[in-house]
């Protein structure tokens, strides 16, 4: 009886590591670079998608990594133009699995520039107006003595509290700093370089689909590279289509 409970208790454990380990078997990493036709030049911002819905965007190099089950397939798509899919399975170096796209990639001179930080100008601007960021409405606040003694009420805050012209001044250069802190927050990520080099659009029309899509602080700040540059080719496709930006990418009331 003992020596029927040990194998069914063996036969158990091997059922369970087989289906663990069929199950583990089934999910692939697929890596690689996207060039342009010329395969010279690797290609940023192209999207990467796969039948399960999982979606990556490649970088500044051209390269991407996406997570995909045996049963997926992945295409790649640039300015709303899908390639055909390619089914996981005949994928046979999915660690370098390269691919070129029908699309010329520009060449300009090298020009090299200084560029601003974004970054350190906003902590510069911080510390340069830090009175006016840190400003608060004045009140009655209570201080201690450095000498000791009871506490009391704060006399420049009593005095500030009726300098009405004063704090009127503070409070609107106040939100005039926070609301410029965040227009520059949102034109440093909502760029001309970027929102050219994902749509191709240029002069007049650039501007005046960076000013019609503008997307909003608050999505400009939560929302991640994937999200962000699929919003502008889904603004890119309205636009030329006519259609005006869509409610959930407009400035909250």
């Amino acid at each position: 009886m003992r020596l029927q409970n040990f194998y069914i208790l063996f036969i158990t454990i091997i059922a369970f590591l087989g289906t663990t380990v069929s199950s583990s078997a089934q999910l692939y990493k697929i890596k690689g670079t996207v060039y342009d036709s010329s395969r010279n030049y690797p290609m940023e911002a192209v999207t990467v998608l796969s039948t399960s819905g999982e979606g990556v965007i490649t970088n500044s190099e051209g390269r991407y990594i996406i997570e995909v089950s045996e049963k997926d397939s992945i295409w790649f798509s640039y300015l709303n133009k899908p390639t055909i899919k390619f089914p996981v399975l005949k994928i046979a170096n999915p660690m370098s699995f390269d691919i070129s796209l029908q699309v010329n990639v520009p060449v300009m001179k090298e020009v090299k520039l200084k560029l601003k930080n974004y970054r350190q100008d906003s902590i510069q601007n911080r510390r340069d107006y830090a009175k006016i960021f840190n400003y608060e409405k004045p009140g009655l606040k209570t201080v201690t003595p450095s000498y000791g003694g009871a506490a009391g009420f704060d006399l420049d805050e009593i005095i500030n509290m009726f300098r009405f012209k004063r704090n009127r001044s503070m409070a609107s250069f106040q939100k005039r700093l926070f609301q410029e802190e965040e227009d520059n927050f949102v034109s440093n990520r909502f760029s001309k370089a970027l929102v050219r080099r994902l749509t191709l659009l240029d002069g007049n029309e650039l501007d005046r689909f960076m000013r019609v899509f503008r997307p909003s602080y608050m999505f400009t700040k939560y929302s991640g590279d994937y999200d962000f540059q699929l919003y502008i080719k889904q603004a890119y496709d309205r636009f030329v289509k006519g259609l005006p930006p869509e409610a959930l990418f407009k400035e909250e009331e």
